[in-house]
């Protein structure tokens, strides 16, 4: 079973991907380590390869290049990321978003990264607008659509526990013979 799991920054997804492959025994893969392990080796923040990504959109086109090619191939994955659910298309068994307020965002960034709330929220805010514009024009995705999710969730209502039960019940009550239809993915370029 191929899972998705999506949602901006500082959401709960790479907690959520993470305890729900566990917990299911499937692979979890990161779009978020990959990214952030690109611009580790670059010697640069995530925002500077936000910025640098801008100019140069093999950056991007790489990662989710790579991502599509998972979707594709594997089985038994958790595939995390906020395109996941774009990228794996029609391939994924269930699609989750998950969010929560900005402000509960910035503090979970905040306290994760080690720096400012003001420093969290301008980055998180600059990183999620750059984001948005590179979605559209490359593939011609806008990432507020919701419509090809199958649960979205406001992380910030629950604990985390609850949160990965909430996704692991869905998944272990899943019947493929009683699925009437999940929303397509259409009008996407995947253009790599």
């Amino acid at each position: 079973m191929l899972i998705t799991v999506s949602g901006p920054a500082g959401s709960g997804k790479t907690t959520a991907a993470a305890a729900l492959a566990e917990g299911l025994g499937h692979e979890h893969v990161s779009g978020g380590d990959i990214f952030r392990s690109l611009a580790a080796d670059r010697g640069v923040s995530t925002v500077e390869l936000n910025h640098m990504a801008e100019d140069d959109d093999s950056i991007d086109r790489d990662l989710d290049r790579r991502l599509r090619e998972i979707a594709r191939e594997r089985e038994d994955v958790v595939l995390e990321s906020r395109l996941a659910g774009w990228m794996a298309g029609d391939h994924a068994d269930l699609r989750f978003w998950l969010d929560a307020p900005l402000a509960v965002r910035v503090d979970r960034v905040a306290d994760r990264e080690e720096k400012s709330a003001a420093v969290a929220r301008e980055e998180t805010v600059a990183r999620a607008e750059s984001e948005a514009e590179r979605y559209h024009d490359y593939y011609g995705i806008d990432i507020e659509d919701r419509s090809i999710y199958d649960m979205t969730l406001n992380t910030a209502r629950v604990g985390e526990h609850a949160m990965v039960g909430l996704l692991r019940a869905m998944v272990e009550d899943y019947d493929p013979a009683l699925d009437e239809g999940k929303f397509p993915v259409e009008g996407v370029r995947y253009e790599f």
